[in-house]
């Protein structure tokens, strides 16, 4: 049995497999090396991939061995998931081994937003004592509004309601007798509109798809109070880029916090950068090493059990 890892992984994983008796190939920048990828991929049994891994008809077509396509992550834009399973190949994924890292950047946002503690660390550095400057806020009593509402939003719910937030959600496909609303407390909220023009927080959980494609844009952000941030943990393509940073530069809105982007890595060329209220970082609020060892290990049992013809808990 052979295993085929084309993106960043953590050594448990490797083990893991190894000790079911895979021989394991780990290159984490083949998903950069396309014809050596479609080359390579016709002797493994599995594959296993993050985000930048294009799983679409040719790989898939090209894997005549594959049995099993691992996903070290929950997110499946990158996986054409129908094709694999016209070809019988069971796509797992990380479950919700990472919802608990996601959540606390979450709250590391919005508490960043209202205390500014590296930027008065370095003004001390640089010989000042501002303390009028970098008098801030407080998150207590302030409200957040969860867009999706699945295992993610539940997480950073409860940690929001022990900071003393009021946590307000929206989601069509969640009902006042499902989990986060009838046991978590979070106040189910049917328009759209009425989060965004109620929330100090807004925090996007939900999957990048044709229907959430630019779900925020130029409207959706002028409803925002002009106190207002928004961070977007989930997918790049979700918030419009164009609209924005036009919402930064004329404040229509305080802040973002951006995790995801449309193209990542991030272009020099991006608008976004040149956005002082733009906080942005290289997709890594589920990468923490406890979140990782966690995914790794969970991708590869589950990896191992679809080869060896067993049932898999975490398939799409």
């Amino acid at each position: 049995m052979k295993a085929l890892i084309t993106e960043l992984i953590w050594n448990e994983g490797i083990e893991e497999l190894k000790q079911h008796g895979f021989d394991v190939h780990y290159d984490e920048g083949l998903w950069k090396k396309r014809e050596k990828l479609l080359e390579t991929v016709k002797e493994y049994d599995a594959i296993i991939v993050r985000n930048q891994t294009k799983v679409d008809q040719e790989l898939l077509d090209s894997g005549i061995r594959l049995k099993a396509v691992g996903r070290l992550g929950v997110g499946m834009d990158n996986i054409d998931v129908a094709a694999a399973k016209n070809r019988g190949i069971q796509v797992v994924y990380g479950g919700h081994a990472n919802a608990t890292s996601v959540a606390e950047y979450v709250m590391a946002a919005m508490l960043s937003a209202n205390r500014s503690l590296f930027q008065a660390a370095a003004d001390c550095r640089a010989g000042n004592w501002n303390r009028k400057r970098f008098t801030g806020g407080e998150i207590a009593n302030k409200t957040l509004g969860l867009i999706g509402l699945g295992e993610i939003s539940h997480r950073v719910a409860k940690r929001a309601q022990a900071f003393g937030m009021k946590v307000i959600g929206y989601d069509p496909f969640i009902n006042e007798y499902d989990y986060i609303v009838s046991e978590t407390g979070v106040q189910l909220i049917q328009s759209l509109e009425d989060i965004l023009t109620d929330a100090d927080f807004i925090s996007l959980h939900i999957p990048l798809t044709p229907a959430t494609h630019y779900f925020i844009s130029e409207s959706e952000l002028k409803k925002m109070k002009p106190t207002a941030f928004i961070i977007n943990t989930s997918r790049g393509g979700i918030i419009k880029e164009s609209a924005l940073v036009a919402a930064l530069h004329d404040y229509t809105i305080a802040g973002a916090f951006l995790d995801v982007l449309e193209i990542e890595p991030i272009s020099q060329s991006n608008q976004l950068l040149a956005c002082e209220t733009a906080i942005i970082t290289p997709h890594i609020a589920g990468l923490t090493d406890e979140s990782q060892i966690r995914t790794s290990l969970l991708v590869a049992k589950e990896v191992v059990k679809i080869v060896n013809g067993e049932r898999s808990l975490c398939t799409i």
